[in-house]
Order: C-alpha cells, then structure tokens, then sequence
C-alpha cells in the first residue's frame, strides 16, 4: 500500500483515474485534493479488501482488474452478488451511513489495482460538491438496483436466460471472468455452463 504522490506510477494512475465513473467529472483543484489522501493497493487474485462484517470501510477506485462482491453464510457457502471492472467503483456507503457492519466483502477476481480511501474521508469530501455527491449517490443506488434485477432473475429466468441476460448486460466481462465464478453468480454449476456453450444454445 503506496500513497499515490509517492508511487512510482503516479502519472499513469491519475490518468486512469480521470476515466473513474465517480472522478471524471471533477475539476484539477478538485482532483488535486483528493488524490492527496488516495493510497494504491497491488492485491492478487482472491484476496480480500473488504472482510464481511467489519465495520471500518473504504471507499474503492478500481484502476485494473476485476473485483466481486460476495455474500457468505456461516457454513462458507458464497453468492456472488456482482462484478465490477476498471473505471467503477466499490463501497459499502449504505452501511456505514446506516453505523451497521459491511453485509459483504470484496474480493480481487483476478490481479488487480485499486485506489482507496477511508469512507468518512470520502463522505467529507462529497459533503462540500453537492454535484459529485449526487452523482456517487445515484451510482450506489444503481449498483443496488442491479443487484435486486439479478437476484429476481435467478427465480424468474431458466439457465439459457440467466446467461443471456448477463451476456447483454455485461458483454466486456463474460470472457474475463473465470466460468465456475460466472456459473456461481448465475447460480449454475460450471458443468451446467460448459454444457450450455458447448450445445450452442448460449
């Protein structure tokens, strides 16, 4: 963990994050001061950078990489609630507004590059841009949209439409993500899955 005025790759990282969902709409002061508290974490595949339960949270840049965001039961048993790539973000806003332990973790699908701050850092620098506020409310609530459309899906759609219907919502990841991690999300076996492909009917 490297602060990103002190890392060695300062320049490229910050044009990766002019492209941020959250940060392209800020202005140079805007961006200067922020970067001032943004540290660069090099995490490799399957690593945590969030544990469920914890109650202290960042706020997550994603620069490189593929992340997910997962739910576990006592028995270890995992669902995958969603994927996110380079130029989106991760949070667990919700529930440190709310004062309640984050309700899942996050974890590195593949080698990934993420910037990070601490949530009430972030909170206080929103507080004063109204408009980027806005805008990373809007995003949260968006993320938690889809989350409730996939897991209605699961009930509603067989497995040939479970499938389509990530293919069309997120065609730049279907071929990123290792398949037993897509059949997991889609709630399938990788069998299932492989099976599906291999008979053409996805």
């Amino acid at each position: 963990m490297t602060l990103l005025e002190n890392h060695p790759e300062k320049n490229i990282i910050r044009v990766q994050l002019r492209q941020n969902v959250l940060l392209k709409g800020l202005s140079d002061s805007d961006r200067a001061e922020l970067e001032s508290q943004l540290t660069i974490v090099d995490a490799n595949k399957g690593e945590f950078l969030q544990l469920q339960g914890v109650r202290e949270m960042e706020q997550y840049f994603i620069v490189d990489g593929i992340l997910k965001r997962v739910v576990s039961n006592p028995e270890g048993k995992e669902m995958i609630l969603r994927f996110a790539d380079e130029r989106d973000m991760e949070t667990s806003y919700a529930a440190w507004r709310l004062h309640t332990p984050a309700p899942y973790g996050i974890v590195c699908v593949t080698k990934a590059r993420v910037v990070r701050m601490p949530l009430a850092e972030w909170a206080a620098f929103l507080d004063s841009r109204p408009k980027a506020k806005e805008g990373f409310e809007y995003c949260v609530m968006r993320v938690m949209s889809e989350i409730m459309a996939h897991t209605i899906t699961l009930h509603l759609l067989d497995a040939p439409g479970r499938v389509h219907r990530f293919v069309r919502k997120h065609p730049d990841l279907v071929d990123r993500i290792p398949q037993k991690q897509l059949a997991s999300h889609l709630n399938l076996s990788a069998e299932t899955l492989s099976r599906l492909r291999h008979s053409g009917k996805i």
